[in-house]
C-alpha cells in the first residue's frame, strides 16, 4: 500500500476552477479495471493540467480501449474539467524506500502516445481542423483517427480550435460538435453537415423574403 501523506496538492486549481484530486482517485478506484491510481497537478504545454496514472486491475487489456473507456466512466460522473487530460497506464505505481509516491518516477505525459494509427487527412476541411488542433494542442500532427480531447484537450482549448475555425471558415459551428464527435474525421463530417444546414435555412428564409416583396 503506497503511503499518500504529506501530500498537499490534493485540492489544485485549474484554469480558476477548485479540484479534488481524491474525489477523481475514488471514481476511477470504484471501477472493477482499476487496481491503484493517483491524479496530479502538473505543467504542460497548454498550462496546468490533470494527469491520472492508472494500474490496471488486468495487465492484458487493451491500452487504448482501457483509456477510453475509463476517461467515459469519469465523464458520466464528473464534470469535463475534472476528466483527466492525460491517463498513463503503468504495471505499478513507483515509491521511495519509505513507501511514499516516488513523483521523481512518474512518466511525463506526452499526448503523442495517446494518439493512434496516423491516417492523414484528405479533404480540405479536415486539413484545416488537423492544423489547428495540432497548433491549440502543441502537437506535430493529428490524423483523422484523433480525438480531441484524448489528445490533452479540455474545454478552453476546445473553445479556442472552434473559434478559429469559424474564423477560417467564416461560419459558425456549434462549440457541441467537438464534444460529441470521436475523432477528427467525425468532427469535419458534422462541421460539413451543421453548414450545409445552415446554408439551407438561409437559402429558405431569403426565398420567403423574396416572395413576401414580390407579394
Amino acid at each position: 500500500m503506497i503511503d499518500y501523506a504529506g501530500r498537499i496538492d490534493h485540492q489544485v486549481k485549474i484554469r480558476g476552477l477548485r479540484i479534488e484530486l481524491g474525489e477523481i482517485e475514488a471514481r476511477l478506484l470504484e471501477l472493477p479495471s482499476v487496481q491503484e491510481v493517483v491524479v496530479l497537478a502538473q505543467d504542460g504545454p497548454s498550462g496546468k493540467q490533470l494527469v491520472g496514472y492508472v494500474v490496471p486491475a488486468d495487465s492484458m487489456q487493451d491500452e487504448g480501449a482501457l483509456r477510453g473507456s475509463l476517461r467515459e466512466a469519469l465523464k458520466a460522473g464528473l464534470p469535463d474539467y475534472m476528466v483527466p487530460a492525460h491517463l498513463l497506464l503503468l504495471d505499478k505505481l513507483p515509491v521511495t524506500p519509505n513507501g511514499k509516491l516516488d513523483r521523481k518516477a512518474l512518466p511525463q505525459p506526452d499526448a503523442s502516445q495517446s494518439q493512434g494509427e496516423y491516417i492523414a487527412p484528405q479533404s480540405e476541411l479536415e486539413q484545416q481542423i488537423a492544423a489547428i488542433w495540432a497548433d491549440v494542442l502543441k502537437l506535430e500532427r493529428v490524423g483523422l483517427s484523433d480525438n480531441f480531447f484524448q489528445l490533452g484537450g479540455h474545454s478552453l482549448l476546445a473553445t479556442q480550435a472552434v473559434a478559429r475555425l469559424q474564423m477560417e471558415l467564416g461560419a459558425d459551428t456549434p462549440l457541441a460538435l467537438i464534444f460529441q464527435t470521436d475523432n477528427l474525421r467525425d468532427y469535419a463530417a458534422a462541421v460539413t453537415a451543421a453548414i450545409t444546414e445552415c446554408t439551407a435555412d438561409l437559402d429558405e428564409f431569403h426565398d420567403f423574403m423574396n416572395e413576401l416583396e414580390a407579394v
